[in-house]
């Protein structure tokens, strides 16, 4: 087939394609056919086409949209680039993934130049104004003559990121059989209706954001956008344009419901994923008719895996669901043979919709001709073993993917769950380290490896930590040798050197941070380390190590608790003891950024004022909307909603009452009415689900 947008608009010209949440203009599939047929004919025009990759470092803006379906529509791959990352990590990522250019917008130009500067060949382009001179214009060329090519399912449709066990980013193919497979089986689960409109405030770069501008034009329903999230103006959007679908993670749904106490009628799915949803979370959604559907997903599975209705959630509040239609969810042991329901393993996946490997570190090879694919999306079933798919992935060797992490029953997740006596998944942690802050994925031994290079410290162990707010937060252990002794004195004025920190984690009175223990809770008011009385100053420049680490990290992965010591804890093996770790950074570590403000960084957008739930009386405004917002391919978990990314500050508007009351105040049959109905359709799809399968 063509790209899909060429097929909606033949039969959908006249409905709404997309509407721009800031100001509510809107677009007709006819009218978007031809934003993208122009900006495809540029891209022809500057000598792009099939097989190429293409890196696009923009907002996430119509402009943007525009161009995931435009290199669709000329046959080349979409590799969205996230904007809130250094040039430093968009330089790795043009390299691992063999980019043959990087499209960018103002805002971001700085950031692809230096970038692009680091490999050699690869242009750039704008879809503004160019301010440098090594920045070409799309708009420079008039728009070359299309002749669009065929896609198979086999054929790549984008590359995005996730972290890996390794400690380094890694570059997933999807195909389009998988992004075809995933909006079906999505479909089945949570309904598709002919007034839909999918609200995106995620980032565009992780899946929880991109599946929905897919999906839409699939389904041919409604695509809401914004450009940034903002907790107040996301759900006055909702309201304003009747919006029936949005995925958030966690924090975002309770910053949402913080500020206006619940979210509008016209709300049949909240997709909750990109990192755990707390109980209190579930439960306060259910208690003001939020029907939320938590979500377990990555972006190797092109989304969802499994998916929870309401319904199903309301006597077991802390279950994903069951797995979507076409995919196959095995736990596994040590061993890697499946385990009994109740019997915790690893979580393996299989089905249509999980990519065929990772690229390899070469990029995977040399650009060909979109259609050389299988006309079947790549088969990830359980009776094989780890060779890849026998198809052709546009210029992708299958030889050269990396299915390391694939087994006889498929892709291995690196999550721990188990499966209930009924079928329905729980997902328990991680089985590596990874930390998952604000539905961003945090892989440890990245953040390690970068603060390994500053001159005053000489080893470090990078752990999450638990946080009311983000879920996790990254906390680094450092070592800085005599460093740590010298600088030191308890209260009492003794030597702090006649005791290792390092072994004996429970002297708190002996730590450099000063006695500010907080046990298994949370340092919501961390200081800076700097500011440590009469225990004296952290032994090394916190403000200029802060400083480096911002230049090679993205904020979210910062971390936001440090604490120090002479060597770090090991096991008789010589690992790093990480509980012990755990532990000193829970008794000692503080803040060493400069205010609790920093708090932006840790997940890309700042908590929400806690408020009062509304008693039925307006007493605020919308919030602002704006920002250069984003999150969680949540997930980037997806969701991979991963990643919430960086979005705005949140406005400081009080809640506004004059909806959340009006939901307040309902009786309870009709909060039961409402929740009966969404629960109904999940019902009927699984019903349908059981015949398909049969």
């Amino acid at each position: 087939m063509r790209d899909w947008l060429s097929h909606r608009v033949v039969s959908s010209p006249d409905d709404t394609a997309l509407v721009r949440a800031e100001d509510g203009e809107a677009w007709s599939y006819t009218d978007l056919d031809r934003l993208v047929a122009e900006t495809a004919g540029r891209l022809v025009a500057h000598g792009l086409g099939e097989g190429d990759r293409i890196g696009v470092l923009t907002p996430p803006y119509v402009g943007t949209v525009g161009l995931v379906h435009a290199t669709m529509r000329i046959g080349a791959t979409f590799v969205p680039l996230g904007q809130e990352l250094t040039s430093r990590e968009i330089a790795a990522r043009i390299d691992r993934t063999d980019l043959d250019a990087v499209v960018c917008a103002e805002p971001t130009e700085p950031t692809a130049t230096d970038a692009a500067s680091e490999i050699e060949g690869v242009p750039v382009y704008s879809v503004d104004d160019p301010t440098s001179a090594d920045v070409t214009g799309i708009h420079d060329v008039a728009p070359a003559s299309l002749d669009p090519p065929e896609w198979e399912f086999g054929d790549p449709l984008c590359v995005l990121f996730t972290s890996g066990t390794t400690g380094d980013p890694k570059p997933v193919p999807l195909t389009a059989g998988n992004v075809y497979s995933s909006a079906v089986a999505s479909a089945f689960r949570l309904g598709v209706e002919a007034d839909d409109r999918w609200l995106v405030s995620l980032s565009l770069h992780h899946m929880g954001g991109l599946a929905p501008v897919y999906r839409s034009v699939l389904y041919g329903t409604t695509l809401v956008l914004r450009e940034g999230f903002d907790a107040g103006g996301t759900a006055d959007d909702i309201d304003a344009y009747d919006v029936t679908g949005v995925s958030l993670v966690p924090t975002m749904l309770r910053q949402m419901l913080d500020r206006r106490g619940t979210l509008s009628d016209s709300l049949r799915v909240v997709l909750l994923g990109g990192a755990p949803a707390p109980a209190e979370l579930i439960e306060r959604c259910r208690d003001y008719s939020v029907p939320a559907h938590p979500t377990y997903g990555m972006t190797e599975a092109a989304s969802q895996i499994t998916t929870a209705t309401p319904r199903q959630t309301r006597d077991r509040i802390e279950t994903v669901g069951r797995p979507l239609f076409g995919t196959d969810v095995t736990v596994v042991g040590d061993d890697g043979d499946p385990v009994d329901p109740g019997e915790t393993g690893e979580i393996v996946v299989s089905g249509p919709t999980i990519t065929p490997g990772y690229l390899d570190d070469t990029g995977g090879g040399s650009p060909e001709a979109v259609g050389g694919g299988d006309a079947a999306a790549p088969d990830n079933g359980d009776d094989g073993d780890a060779a890849a798919p026998d198809v052709d992935l546009n210029g992708i060797d299958p030889a050269t993917l990396d299915r390391s992490d694939f087994g006889p029953h498929g892709l291995h997740t690196g999550d721990v769950g188990r499966f209930g006596d009924d079928g329905y998944l729980h997902v328990l942690n991680r089985v590596d380290d990874r930390i998952i802050s604000g539905g961003e994925n945090v892989e440890p031994g990245e953040v390690a490896d970068v603060l390994r290079e500053y001159a005053e410290v000489d080893d470090v162990a990078v752990v999450g930590l638990d946080d009311e707010v983000w879920g996790e937060r990254v906390a680094a252990l450092l070592a800085v040798g005599d460093r740590f002794p010298s600088v030191t004195t308890d209260p009492a004025g003794n030597d702090p050197a006649a005791t290792d920190p390092a072994e004996d984690v429970a002297a708190t009175d002996e730590a450099s941070q000063g006695d500010r223990a907080t046990g298994e809770g949370v340092d919501e008011g961390a200081e800076p380390t700097v500011e440590v009385g009469d225990i004296g100053p952290a032994p090394i420049d916190e403000a200029a190590f802060v400083a480096f680490a911002r230049e090679r990290l993205a904020g979210f992965k910062i971390p936001k608790t440090v604490a120090y010591v002479e060597e770090l804890p090991r096991t008789v093996s010589g690992t790093v003891d990480r509980e012990a770790t755990r532990t000193v950074l829970r008794e000692r570590g503080a803040d060493p950024r400069e205010s609790a403000d920093a708090d932006l960084e840790t997940a890309g957008f700042e908590p929400a004022e806690p408020a009062e739930p509304p008693d039925g009386t307006d007493t605020g405004s919308a919030g602002d909307a704006g920002g250069d917002g984003t999150a969680q391919e949540t997930g980037d978990a997806e969701v991979e909603i991963d990643d919430a990314e960086a979005v705005a500050a949140e406005s400081d508007d009080e809640p506004s009452a004059a909806d959340s009351g009006r939901h307040r105040d309902e009786d309870d049959e009709a909060g039961a009415t409402a929740d009966d109905e969404a629960e109904t359709t999940a019902d009927d799809e699984a019903e349908t689900t059981a015949d398909e399968d049969s």
